[in-house]
């Protein structure tokens, strides 16, 4: 044998058994450094908002999406790799959206229709509005009263670093339209749930009520909520014309992709990690779920690219349709229900790009010792012991209320709701330190639980928590 070859392959071998002779604890160190400074995560999120860019659920751009997933994931060295679809009942397209203050004081507005809002007629609709500060004065109002009315709530979402204003204030988006219908509006429009001052209105899904006719719904940039809080204060009659013309594409097809590390020892074993791979249409879906996509399938990647796999199965699942009601979490939960018993654990980034602070858990024991040791492991990255109060992050919602441990990684998102589900979102706003701590804290997790013996569920009932 050629000596230089024999070196080289000598020193190969010494490298691997060396790597095989530390502690699991000593690898995840190991994988924490290389997610550091590596690039994989932000080679990831630039490919995808570069090649793809808006990714809405149901569109030929997801399906898109869905390829290129599975081809980068065959490129990274997973051992399987799969697409299953589940229909959709209703595709959905933004189009023309535009609204003005008629009277007193003409001037334009910054709107943007809310997923899954019906149109006005082309011409729009012209009325007077009806302003509330809070969604709770709102709905105090009785049935009729706003009846020839455009309804506006004006309240404001609260910054925080776990996200939690985020949840609290959905309501005014989620149910709002359909309160206001009740009422007898016939539009509605509310302040952004956001935490920005841009002239850049954020959208997202409304859920509209059955039994109560659809209205138009938009939302206002948080500067044009604020400037028809004042003007309306001022005491005049406040008339807005507002002009939205989305189409519901009728039924329509999204998808999942999963692709597997297979485990050396307990294969049947599944540590699963998602994100969401659809966005919403007015950005390039970046910080979300771009990021999550790149930080679960960055850090599978760095462990693939050990010597040798862990004991257990790494799953990661790229989910279709979570913008518009979960629906790839959803599908996912059913379909493989009789494969959940044999999920040890789920976490989901989906909630931009980080860094990682607390490690929260739900499970039967959070003091298990294996939890102990994964709590020292991502001490040195600044990630904190959380609380055991987790229920899964989005899509793995519904797996972990049919009996999966769950597990999250919270995500700083102090800044995360300035620019979500605008057209804001863009790869500019990734910062590489930000989302390779995220990448080294998801790396350390899933390795450590697929590589340590950790059993989270309650003995006697078989659940997580």
């Amino acid at each position: 044998m050629n000596s230089k070859l024999f070196a080289g392959l000598a020193a190969t071998i010494s490298v691997a058994y060396s790597a095989l002779a530390q502690s699991p604890d000593e690898i995840a160190a190991t994988l924490a450094k290389r997610a550091l400074t590596n690039s994989t995560a932000m080679s990831i999120l630039t490919d995808l908002t570069t090649t793809i860019g808006p990714r809405l659920d149901g569109s030929e751009a997801e399906k898109r999406a869905a390829a290129w997933a599975r081809t980068r994931f065959e490129k990274l060295g997973f051992d399987k790799v799969w697409v299953e679809t589940f229909p959709l009942e209703h595709g959905w397209a933004r189009g023309i959206e535009k609204a003005e203050i008629v009277s007193p004081s003409p001037q334009p507005l910054a709107v943007t229709a809310l997923g899954g809002s019906v149109a006005t007629p082309p011409d729009g609709i012209t009325a007077p509005i009806v302003l509330f500060n809070t969604y709770d004065e709102m709905v105090a109002a009785p049935t009729g009263s706003f009846a020839g009315k455009i309804v506006v709530v004006t309240e404001a979402m609260k910054r925080s670093r776990d996200g939690s204003g985020y949840g609290k204030a959905y309501r005014i988006r989620g149910s709002g339209p359909a309160e206001a219908a009740r009422r007898g509006a016939i539009a509605y429009m509310h302040r952004s749930l956001a935490t920005d001052s841009h002239r850049l209105p954020h959208t997202g899904e409304t859920d509209y009520t059955n039994g109560v006719p659809p209205i138009p719904a938009a939302a206002l940039s948080v500067p044009d909520a604020e400037q028809l809080d004042r003007l309306y204060a001022l005491g005049e009659p406040v008339r807005v014309k507002l002009v939205l013309t989305p189409r519901d594409l009728g039924p329509a097809t999204s998808q999942n992709i999963i692709a597997e590390l297979k485990g050396r020892e307990k294969p049947d074993e599944i540590v699963l990690l998602g994100a969401h791979i659809d966005s919403w249409d007015l950005g390039t879906g970046a910080n979300d779920d771009g990021a999550g996509v790149a930080i679960a399938m960055g850090a599978a990647k760095l462990i693939a690219d050990l010597p040798q796999r862990p004991k257990r199965t790494i799953r990661v699942v790229l989910f279709g349709s979570e913008e518009t009601g979960l629906y790839g979490g959803d599908f996912y939960a059913h379909t493989h229900t009789n494969e959940l018993p044999r999920h040890v654990i789920a976490a989901e980034p989906d909630e931009g790009q980080g860094p990682v602070y607390a490690f929260q858990t739900g499970v039967a024991n959070p003091d298990d010792p294996t939890l102990n040791r994964i709590r020292v492991a991502l001490a040195p990255l600044g990630v904190a012991a959380g609380d055991n109060n987790s229920h899964g992050t989005s899509d793995i919602e519904s797996s972990v209320s049919m009996g999966v441990p769950a597990a999250t990684l919270e995500p700083d998102a102090t800044d995360y709701f300035d620019i979500h589900h605008t057209a804001d979102d863009t790869l500019d706003k990734i910062k590489p330190e930000r989302i390779n701590q995220s990448t080294a804290a998801y790396a350390v997790f899933a390795y450590l639980e697929a590589e340590l013996d950790g059993d989270y569920r309650a003995k006697s009932t078989g659940q997580g928590k």
